[in-house]
């Protein structure tokens, strides 16, 4: 589902009920091309996000717990100065169009009252967000320059004119009026009633539109009162936030959809919707930004060493002649006193199978001795290949058994997580620091805090979501009475509960929270090691993250997602 106009509709509604009169007490900017604004309005705090997201650009308030960057940039700046302490008067939206005017009152460094807006344009990957002076139109900043070499139709930077976007001539929805005879227009006489409501009507998306024409029956007479009736659950805000799983995708929509014939949630507001909808989904896709090289790296790496560890394997298959060489050798030393050079072959008594002949291939070019001694020496070649193969096998499925875990930990990291786990993987020499010129040496990057869940019964349960924190957690920061969990043979999060006595209660959702965190998070009956940490050991030279320990039970459980959830909260 498209942030639509019909939709934009319905959040400009609630955010109005909800903010109107605030005023700004903090500027944030996560990301990029992301603003919130913490608003004190009707007596409580809360977080406005304005999104300019090439996919996901949307307005909401948010509960998601965002990261802020150590350092604000210079979009953010801009809008402390002008926004920090300024009362929201209005919020309107640009007829049924994904443009909203957000009008600010506030004080100069002069003490002077001035007038500004936070206009937002949901235009998918022209999506943009300008702090303009409302007397003026003058622009002061927007979240993304665009020059006129881009955009010939109107210049997106500080201290241009704002210009509206290109006008387009279509019917606003809320303003339904009589219907146009959408079946006349010989351009559109092949078009289905879907598209045609998109061409006549302003900003229906095609999901909304798509709805429409089925409660129409996909008849145009039916469109008219279809349409008002539509439109006035939305004006009087009788809404059902929902998002519904169809087609194994989700959709989020003011009220819910007839078309999509699915399983469906219903939010007490569009916001939470949107959160619900956002969070997973976002999150994801800012990992996947910011952890491409390092995803990409770490496949190489994997690749390379399964690869590597085949190539060991056949090798340590073929060291399993050695002692067939050896006999060869000894049957042949044995009979040295009947053989002549210029034999291909000959025919001996083995006299460690009952003298069953044996056939032994000869290099005539050799005497008897030397053909002895040659596989004498294939024999001790391949017995200290063994040795030499035995510890690149143990050494190359450690690099496999760690780099899967790297691997796990980027597929269910946050983009908080991200940094430590490129850290981490620059301490191990898969990546190389960079440095810009004139820039000190960095110390090594400390591992920040573990997630922090409560059990049931009130035991807090830590859980490590890279292997710094796995390290720190159950090396240092755990005491060695308390309760350290993770899932048998399979890359996952440590997992600490700080009690040296849980309940079973307390155990079976540590244990869902540890295969939660795991490879195995999409698995049913999950295996997770429970033990003392007082029997963890760290092997010297192990890599970040590797332990081992005796003396575990084991516990099978399957991973749920609200149980995790609940637990965090």
């Amino acid at each position: 589902m498209s942030f639509d106009g019909i939709f934009t509709h319905a959040m400009v509604d609630e955010l109005r009920m909800g903010l109107k009169n605030g005023r700004v007490s903090k500027v944030q900017q996560p990301y990029k091309n992301e603003i919130i604004l913490v608003m004190r309005a009707n007596g409580k705090n809360h977080k406005l996000l304005l999104s300019a997201h090439p996919s996901y650009a949307r307005i909401q308030l948010t509960e998601i717990p965002y990261e802020n960057p150590s350092s604000p940039p210079n979009f953010c700046m801009v809008m402390r100065k002008h926004l920090e302490g300024a009362v929201l008067e209005d919020i309107q939206q640009v007829g049924n169009d994904r443009m909203i005017h957000f009008t600010f009152k506030s004080r100069d460094e002069l003490g002077d009252i001035q007038n500004v807006m936070l206009i937002v344009e949901l235009m998918g990957r022209h999506s943009n967000l300008f702090l303009v002076e409302q007397d003026t139109n003058r622009i002061i900043d927007t979240i993304k320059h665009v020059p006129v070499s881009q955009n010939t139709f109107r210049t997106m930077m500080p201290g241009s004119t704002y210009v509206n976007p290109p006008y387009q001539e279509k019917l606003n929805p809320f303003e339904v009026g009589p219907i146009k005879a959408m079946y006349t227009s010989e351009n559109q006489e092949d078009f289905s009633l879907q598209q045609r409501i998109q061409t006549q009507y302003q900003g229906i998306g095609s999901e909304t539109a798509k709805e429409l024409a089925y409660r129409c029956e996909d008849q145009l007479n039916n469109l008219k009162p279809t349409l008002e009736s539509f439109v006035n659950v939305i004006r009087q805000r009788k809404l059902e936030p929902t998002l519904t799983t169809f087609n194994k995708k989700l959709f989020f929509t003011p009220v819910p959809y007839l078309s999509l014939d699915g399983e469906t949630e219903i939010y007490p507001t569009l916001s939470i919707l949107l959160d619900q909808y956002y969070q997973v989904k976002a999150e994801k896709d800012r990992v996947q930004q910011q952890a491409s090289d390092l995803i990409h790296i770490v496949q190489v790496e994997l690749q390379r060493n399964v690869k590597k560890m085949k190539k060991l394997e056949k090798t340590m298959r073929e060291t399993e002649l050695a002692d067939d060489y050896r006999l060869r050798g000894e049957i042949l030393t044995a009979y040295l006193h009947e053989l002549y050079k210029g034999q291909k072959e000959v025919t001996l008594p083995n006299f460690y199978d009952d003298d069953q002949p044996l056939k032994i291939n000869l290099n005539p070019r050799s005497t008897p001795s030397q053909n002895a001694q040659k596989y004498f020496s294939k024999y001790q070649k391949l017995k200290n290949a063994i040795i030499f193969v035995t510890e690149q096998i143990r050494l190359t499925k450690e690099e496999i058994d760690y780099l899967d875990s790297v691997s796990t930990q980027l597929e269910l990291a946050t983009p908080k997580d991200v940094a430590e786990i490129k850290e981490e993987l620059v301490q191990q020499g898969y990546l190389r620091k960079k440095y810009k010129k004139n820039q000190k040496k960095q110390k090594k990057q400390k591992a920040s805090s573990p997630d922090k869940y409560i059990s049931s019964d009130g035991d807090t349960i830590l859980v490590g979501k890279n292997n710094l924190q796995n390290d720190l957690l159950t090396m240092k920061t755990a005491k060695k009475s308390d309760i350290w969990l993770h899932t048998k043979n399979i890359p996952g999060s440590h997992v600490i509960i700080q009690n040296n006595n849980p309940s079973e209660q307390t155990i079976s959702e540590a244990a869902n929270i540890a295969a939660y965190f795991s490879k195995s998070q999409l698995s049913a009956s999950v295996p997770v090691d429970v033990v003392e940490v007082k029997k963890i050991k760290k092997p010297n030279g192990a890599k970040p993250g590797f332990v081992i320990y005796e003396g575990q039970q084991t516990v099978f459980v399957t991973p749920d997602k609200d149980l995790v959830k609940k637990l965090k909260e």
